[in-house]
């Protein structure tokens, strides 16, 4: 059968079962003791199994199965948890991880049996059991084929002795009558096999592809159920070759024999007295036999078909809260998306033709009509975003894990505290912002902490504290993410500046802080004294800043010395539909986001002051720079500039700035497009958009201008 149809499906689970498996490991290492983390383990490990199994991926499925042993000796109460398992329990993450990657890119997990981590897990049960590794492993393969032979040794005696319906004798004759062949098969399925019945049902899809089944044993019912031990029988009519049969069943995972021969000879229900009296000798020490297994079978699944029920009960228990969540295609998403933004550029032209027409515009019931037309493109907007807001937790629940390891391969003790990760931000912008953030808090770790010692010294804790906080501001998300560090010595940032040649002793004097700190933006500029596999080779803040302006945002540095850094990243909720307000500069029309926008004021000229050469307004206590926009588009000067000046005032964070236009339009519901290549250079220009009246209008990206 073929399963590449359920490859996405395994792989978006896999991912979330191997995440489920890093988190509670973090847990657990805190809390060793705590049941409820053990078996919750112990469930998606059994999971993460199953689901390989079935999809064929045997190097996967037997990694997970021993790392499976080990969660279960812990639940047994025989091996202590402690950091060695801990990591042990870890590289075996990473190696599933691995497997999932590559299934990603190929479709297959690749060759790589991590025989050694598979070594180290049976070694770890085995010190724990005071057991050596090779008579373990010695008695594990003897029970197995203890439990394979006891279920496969009956296999030729069952097909001789199927006893046959009415209705199913009458199947078989019609199926001879059209010349077609009645072959009998048992097969037996491995006895470290979890979903026995999806291996039968994979049997019977690979049979049947060549044949009919006309018969099951026992019934089908009760192999849906699992209510066989490691064997099921069953007659298919075909005309095909029983090699072809035979190897069909064969190539299904997990099948450890497949027996089958061609049926001449049927018993009805009824007439089994009749060759019981034939065969008696032989059907007695049969049943003797049988009697004598069938105790031993019934012990040896009486735990794994348990251990099925309460999975069962898991699920089921489950159900209420997964049932509510669908899995959609981004790109599917993305069509509905673009639909929506033409509808709105279609409402977007009604508008402008009601407020255009003459004749309309006596017509209260168009302009009702339009009103409601609004309402709901506003409304599907909404929903239609909603639907692609996905938490930020999605991409910092793997951070814990991450920080963990730099603090043992730092020797540095440090605690990472994460708030604010049920902020929403779109799917697009979730699925790009991971590495930088990742930089980020790398760069913490070892840039910004210093040694355990040196924080002792310097009376701080000996832990150091990095955190990662986000939140939505207007039309914006802002992450921070910094450290109760050192902080950012300037004086040798800027020492390094002027050994790598990139300003003059001279030119530094005059640099003022921000200047010096984006320096460390700058490509292969790098701090580390020594290249380590964790920095020291200038690629994380470049790749940082150069990801983040992708998505439209921005990034700053906060830092005083001695007391820690704060990187300051602010993104825009969505990429798509933004509310903006129209402003006209000279004969052109600007969209400005209306998130950005705290105020608007008419401004008198002679109101404007000078602070080092600069225009700036005194309002309300606050001094706010003014920015004319006519000069920062190279726009041709007014001839007479009037009394008074409109000014928006737009707002980043703590900082303000006065942004002076010629007139204001409205507010306006606007779909961004991307320019691509065409304006590469102005990063004040962050898109486009099409007007009511097919004009286009440029946005402003005025986190650039502060």
């Amino acid at each position: 059968m073929d399963v590449s149809q359920y490859l996405e499906i395994f792989i978006d689970e896999s991912s979330e079962h191997i995440q489920t498996l890093s988190d509670c490991i973090m847990t657990l290492e805190q809390e060793p003791e705590n049941k409820d983390t053990i078996n919750e383990i112990f469930r998606a490990a059994h999971s993460l199994k199953g689901m390989a199994g079935t999809m064929g991926f045997k190097r996967m499925q037997h990694l997970t199965h021993d790392m499976e042993n080990v969660f279960q000796e812990v639940r047994s109460d025989k091996i202590k948890v402690d950091s060695s398992m801990i990591d042990l329990l870890f590289k075996c993450l990473d190696a599933i991880d691995s497997y999932v990657e590559n299934i990603k890119s190929t479709s297959d997990e690749g060759t790589d049996d991590n025989e050694v981590i598979i070594k180290e897990l049976n070694d770890f049960i085995a010190k724990a059991n005071g057991q050596p590794v090779s008579k373990q492993a010695e008695a594990q393969e003897t029970v197995n084929e203890a439990k394979t032979q006891a279920s496969s040794d009956a296999s030729p005696n069952v097909l001789d002795t199927i006893e046959l319906t009415n209705n199913e004798k009458n199947l078989i004759d019609e199926a001879i009558s059209a010349g077609l062949k009645i072959y009998g098969m048992t097969v037996t399925v491995a006895s470290d096999c979890l979903l026995k019945a999806a291996r039968a049902f994979l049997v019977f899809r690979a049979v049947e592809e060549l044949g009919q089944i006309v018969v099951y044993r026992p019934s089908s019912q009760d192999i849906e159920d699992e209510k066989f031990d490691l064997s099921f029988s069953f007659y298919v009519a075909s005309g095909e070759s029983f090699d072809k049969l035979e190897h069909a069943a064969s190539n299904v995972s997990e099948i450890d024999k497949v027996f089958g021969k061609e049926i001449t000879e049927f018993h009805i229900e009824g007439e089994a007295e009749q060759t019981a009296q034939a065969s008696e000798g032989t059907q007695k020490a049969s049943e003797e036999k049988k009697e004598e297994k069938a105790p031993a079978a019934k012990t040896e699944t009486a735990k794994p078909k348990a251990s099925n029920d309460s999975q069962k009960q898991a699920v089921s228990h489950k159900k209420a809260t997964t049932s509510r969540t669908v899995r959609v295609d981004i790109e599917k998403l993305d069509m509905l998306m673009n639909q929506v933004s033409e509808l709105i550029i279609a409402k977007n032209s009604l508008v402008a033709m009601s407020s255009s027409d003459g004749e309309n515009n006596n017509n209260q019931s168009f302009h009702e009509q339009i009103e409601y037309l609004e309402r709901i493109t506003t409304n599907l907007h909404e929903s239609v975003m909603k639907v692609r807001m996905v938490p930020i937790e999605s991409v910092t629940q793997k951070y814990p894990r991450m920080i963990r390891d730099l603090s043992r391969t730092l020797n540095k003790k440090m605690n990472l505290v994460i708030t604010g990760e049920d902020t929403e931000l779109d799917r697009t912008v979730v699925d790009q912002i991971g590495d930088p953030l990742q930089h980020l808090l790398r760069n913490s770790a070892d840039h910004g902490l210093e040694s355990n010692e040196v924080r002792l010294e310097r009376g701080k804790p000996e832990v150091g504290t990095i955190f990662l906080n986000a939140y939505q501001e207007g039309n914006n998300v802002v992450i921070k993410v910094g450290d109760d560090g050192n902080g950012i010595n300037t004086e040798a940032v800027k020492a390094k500046a002027i050994e790598r040649g990139i300003v003059t002793a001279e030119q530094a004097e005059n640099l003022s802080q921000k200047d010096i700190i984006n320096f460390l933006f700058m490509p292969s500029f790098s701090m580390a004294k020594q290249i380590t596999d964790i920095s020291g080779r200038g690629v994380g803040l470049d790749v940082v800043k150069s990801g983040i302006e992708q998505l439209g945002g921005d990034v700053s540095v906060s830092t005083e010395l001695g007391k820690g850094t704060t990187f300051t990243v602010r993104l825009p909720l969505t990429l798509a539909i933004i509310q903006a307000l129209m402003v006209e500069i000279r004969d052109e029309i600007y969209a400005i986001a209306l998130g950005s926008i705290s105020n608007i004021e008419d401004i008198p000229v002679k109101d404007i002051k000078y602070v080092q050469a600069k225009e700036v307004i005194h309002l309300r206590g606050s001094v706010i720079p003014i920015i004319r926009l006519d000069k920062m588009l190279d726009i041709e000067p007014k001839e007479q500039e009037p009394d008074h000046l409109t000014v928006v005032i737009v707002q980043k964070g703590d900082q303000q700035a006065g942004l002076v236009v010629d007139n204001l339009i409205g507010q306006q519901e606007i779909v961004i497009k991307s320019l691509g290549k065409y304006i590469n250079g102005n990063k004040l220009i962050s898109g486009a958009t099409i007007l009511g009246d097919g004009d286009v209008a440029l946005i402003l990206d005025v986190n650039t201008l502060m």
